[in-house]
């Protein structure tokens, strides 16, 4: 999961008004995040770093999934000056944070927006202090530890913006419990997936796409905002019908940025997803689709510890010679028309409607 975000917000559509929201956004998390800092310094001033490493991580990024909350909100009636969705917004971008820190380990991803990951900010402190034991190995603990507590702030925020049993906590508990699963099917698929691929292997790519990211990137916020709008289910099964086909070509667009994309525009190296053995759907196609001598070189050197640049570049060859390169864009192109298609049915004002194509516009024609 790369989640590719190394640029700012997105701009608001022109004729749109979210009443200063991502403004908003910015100093509730701020103050939040320093109200914690405060706390958790009365423990120590060292366990403070935890808290400084995640206001380090929540500044900057695209904040996709607030604004679909919020646009959600706006387009079930709500009153976009309220401070209940800039509050849950702000828990949804804790829960990003949390669920980055935690990927970058599984994936041993060095960098994250240009920056060194938490993990390796962790271990460079180690190496600079000259502390004893393995560096990696604290860095690892430390960046989980962090996720853990940012996982827990998003919680305590969200409790803030809509109690138990309401219909939008149901709709994040839910989010969180995919977003695990997805996870934990991706790394099952990179130690047990097939060595002989059959058509099962596109479906089991497709599920780890929906649960692990596209869910909780688009459907799952705008629902969110929604339902804390009080949007009734019509509307609610009209977001899905939209936000759920654009979160899929959202995060096809990042599995071939995660191959295909410019490390000066993406922050991560070229390559990237082949270097952490990324089981995707473009995988997927290459091993249907290439010749045999190919599929096998795939098998057996996708995410190898001593995977060359030269191997990177074949990997990168046969992912356009086999046409799964092509059939990524291919299925990009139909979940983005099918998801549009249901936007222009939704009975939401107009510049709700504006905002929704901007950010579906955006975040499934992008180069970060």
């Amino acid at each position: 999961m790369n989640h590719i975000d190394a640029t700012g917000p997105l701009p608001l559509a022109d004729g749109t008004n979210d009443h200063g929201f991502a403004e908003r956004l910015d100093e509730a998390l701020a103050v939040f995040l320093a109200e914690q800092h405060d706390i958790v310094a009365e423990i120590s001033s060292s366990a403070a770093d935890l808290v400084t490493a995640i206001a380090s991580l929540v500044q900057g990024g695209k904040r996709l999934r607030p604004r679909f909350a919020f646009w959600g909100y706006a387009g079930a009636g709500g009153d976009r000056g309220d401070d209940g969705i800039v509050r849950a917004a702000a828990a949804l971008e804790l829960f990003q944070a949390a669920a980055l820190i935690h990927d970058d380990v599984i994936d041993r991803s060095a960098t994250r927006r240009g920056r060194p990951s938490v993990h390796k900010s962790f271990e460079n402190i180690h190496a600079r202090e000259g502390w004893a034991r393995d560096g990696a190995r604290f860095g690892e603990a430390a960046a989980i530890l962090v996720g853990d507590l940012c996982l827990s702030l998003s919680e305590q925020l969200f409790a803030t913006a809509a109690p138990a049993g309401a219909p939008a906590r149901v709709i994040f508990d839910g989010m969180r419990t995919q977003v695990m699963a997805g996870q934990y099917l991706d790394v099952l698929e990179e130690s047990a997936g097939s060595s002989s691929p059959d058509e099962d292997v596109l479906q089991r790519a497709r599920t780890i796409l929906r649960y692990k990211s596209a869910k909780y990137t688009t459907e799952n916020p705008l629902l969110l905002g929604g339902a804390l709008a009080g949007a009734d289910s019509a509307l609610l099964a009209g977001y899905s019908a939209f936000a759920l086909p654009i979160g899929e070509a959202f995060q096809l667009r990042d599995d071939v940025l995660g191959v295909f994309g410019d490390p000066a525009v993406t922050g991560k190296p070229a390559g990237d997803d082949l270097r952490e053995g990324k089981r995707t759907e473009m995988i997927a196609h290459a091993l249907l689709r290439a010749s045999t001598p190919d599929r096998d070189f795939i098998q057996e050197r996708l995410g190898a510890d001593d995977l060359t640049t030269a191997e990177i570049s074949r990997m990168t060859d046969i992912l356009e010679s086999s046409g799964a390169l092509k059939a990524t864009e291919s299925t990009i192109a139909e979940l983005s028309e099918r998801g549009f298609s249901a936007l222009a049915g939704l009975p939401v004002a107009q510049d709700v409607r504006l905002q929704l194509r901007h950010l579906g516009e955006a975040v499934t024609n992008r180069s970060a």
